[in-house]
């Protein structure tokens, strides 16, 4: 099972290197956890800000969700979208 979870997780690493941002704004936890810096709690913390927050308006938005900084946004700016 974790084998499978690993493919899964390349697969949607290269996907998503290969073809663009990912949106913040709608994806799940497995593609959140294809950043860089981002495992599964950070990715759960993104979804649960975004549920409450009825999503990002700007990447920078980040940095109000637990565990996330400065310099993890700034990092993570070349691989996310909000559109």
């Amino acid at each position: 099972m974790l084998d499978m979870v690993k493919i899964i997780t390349l697969f949607l690493l290269f996907f998503s290197l290969s073809f663009g941002a990912i949106n913040i704004n709608k994806a799940n936890s497995a593609q959140l956890q294809t950043l860089n810096g981002i495992g599964p709690t950070k990715a759960q913390e993104i979804l649960k800000y975004r549920k409450s927050h009825g999503g990002f308006k700007s990447a920078d938005e980040l940095v109000n969700v637990k565990g996330i900084g400065p310099k993890t946004v700034q990092k993570l700016k070349s691989q996310i979208s909000i559109r």
